[in-house]
């Protein structure tokens, strides 16, 4: 079955075999694939694209793994996971059509039962998807991260190496969250002052946040748009953040205010 083949037919799921005897998907030694798993290598534009799986990946029952897909050595994919899903429609103020892109899981990173990765996302080595977490189109997550389960990460967030994000938070679009940074639960980030919506008189100007290094938010908190949480600093928990706080500084309350320097 060739790839004009495909395109002509409207095939939209194969099974690993068809897959494979389509040229389409390209195994290395001691894969292992749920017979449950589905395969849909043509995204809505009608272009097909390979899926690469490398030495000891492993994908689960009823997995759904989309074109463009790359797997390295030793990565993981659970049950029920959805991988490299083209971005479909309106979002950020852009109309998108479909398209896939290479998505890439890296050595040893496990995506557990439930997760979703939209087309271009890209996840690091050792690095942990929780359940149920959504990582929406161009996200880049680091090496050795944890992402708790049931996060919203929206697109082209960055999230750096050693980060640990709690259930529940959400990560709005085009976030930066620098190496080793600490979100606890239930975390919400603003990029959008004026709440713009689709208004054809006024254009969003969208502003998203900043963690850097080492920074740690408690449960519960809220940092506004345009913020920066300087490096090691820390904000205690359920806290509204309205400016940007300092390097090595302690806030919390609402609105957060500086109440000390981090023990060192």
């Amino acid at each position: 079955m060739t790839t004009e083949r495909i395109r002509t037919e409207q095939t939209t799921e194969m099974t690993a075999a068809e897959l494979e005897r389509a040229g389409l998907l390209m195994v290395e030694e001691g894969v292992r694939i749920s017979r449950f798993a589905v395969f849909v290598p043509v995204d809505a534009t009608g272009q097909a694209r390979p899926v690469l799986l490398r030495a000891g990946a492993v994908i689960g029952a009823f997995a759904v793994v989309h074109g463009g897909t790359i797997m390295l050595r030793e990565a993981r994919v659970e049950e029920h996971v959805i991988v490299g899903r083209p971005e479909l429609g309106y979002a950020v103020g852009a109309n998108y059509p479909g398209a896939g892109a290479d998505t890439i899981i890296g050595e040893g990173a496990v995506i557990r039962a439930g997760a979703i990765l939209y087309a271009d996302a890209r996840v690091g080595s050792g690095t942990v998807i929780g359940h149920h977490t959504l990582l929406r189109s161009a996200v880049r997550v680091g090496d050795e991260s944890q992402l708790g389960h049931n996060l919203t990460v929206e697109r082209a967030s960055v999230i750096g190496s050693s980060v640990r994000c709690s259930p529940g938070s959400h990560i709005t679009s085009s976030t930066l969250i620098s190496d080793r940074v600490f979100l606890g639960a239930g975390v919400r980030t603003v990029n959008d002052k004026t709440l713009t919506w689709r208004d054809p008189e006024h254009q969003a100007v969208l502003d998203p946040p900043r963690f850097d290094v080492g920074a740690k938010v408690g449960s519960g908190s809220t940092i506004l748009a345009g913020v920066t949480i300087g490096e090691q600093a820390l904000v205690g928990a359920g806290s509204t953040v309205t400016r940007d706080v300092a390097p090595g500084v302690v806030v919390y309350g609402t609105p957060a205010t500086v109440r000390g320097r981090v023990a060192r």
